[in-house]
């Protein structure tokens, strides 16, 4: 790169980084000029397994069956991806758990593993759907994914969005930019590839950005201390 300039060589680190980032997040780049066109398909699950004579699988590589989209936030979509409980037996004969409904998060020793899609920021005089409010959309996210609503702060409209899980919770930003809000009100403002972990304490996700943003969640249960 002897022959580059500065200028030149901050446009090579942007483009590579674009291509690494999109192609380790599973997503296609366009080949037209500028390479600026990162697409955002719904993301696939490889569910492994074993047969009858202990050879291991794949069961499975497609869109999770439990695909939950939130019609009171619209763009707000959870991919479920895979629960346990208790000690993971390994056997590879599990049935999927993914075709029925999941929890919002698992008991002492249990795991969940989800994606969310989070809708960008709304424009000046965006309205809900008609007939929503707060409490109907509470009402819908309990039961789309079930206690899952039971988390959220409605102590105060200033409160709205903040949530409190007996978990800990590894996340990543896979693909777009989130900001994390805890109770001192400091807020860090996050990044695709950048990664967190909570440990059980009192926050709030937003999407300030002009895209949507994906996130990866893996939630271990555990026992709150008294």
């Amino acid at each position: 790169m002897s022959g580059f300039h500065d200028s030149d060589r901050r446009s090579f680190i942007q483009w590579f980084s674009v291509v690494a980032g999109a192609a380790a997040a599973g997503v296609s780049i366009s080949h037209a000029a500028g390479v600026t066109d990162v697409s955002s398909p719904v993301p696939r699950r490889a569910l492994t397994g074993r047969d009858t004579t202990g050879k291991s699988v794949f069961k499975s590589f497609d869109v999770t069956p439990n695909v939950v989209e939130i019609d009171s936030n619209p763009g707000l979509t959870f991919y479920e991806l895979y629960s346990t409980e208790g000690t993971p037996s390994v056997t590879g004969q599990e049935p999927d758990p993914m075709l029925q409904k999941t929890k919002a998060f698992p008991a002492p020793g249990g795991t969940n593993f989800r994606l969310i899609s989070y809708p960008p920021k709304r424009p000046p005089g965006w309205k809900p759907p008609a007939g929503v409010t707060f409490e109907s959309a509470m009402k819908e996210l309990g039961e789309k994914v079930p206690g899952m609503a039971d988390h959220f702060d409605r102590s105060s409209p200033e409160a709205r969005g903040m949530h409190t899980t007996d978990t800990v919770d590894y996340a990543v930003v896979v693909r777009g930019e989130m900001t994390l809000e805890l109770d001192d009100g400091k807020i860090i403002h996050l990044r695709q590839g950048d990664c967190i972990v909570q440990n059980g304490t009192r926050h709030r996700w937003r999407n300030a950005g002009s895209e949507p943003c994906l996130m990866a969640f893996v939630s271990v249960g555990g026992k709150r201390a008294t």
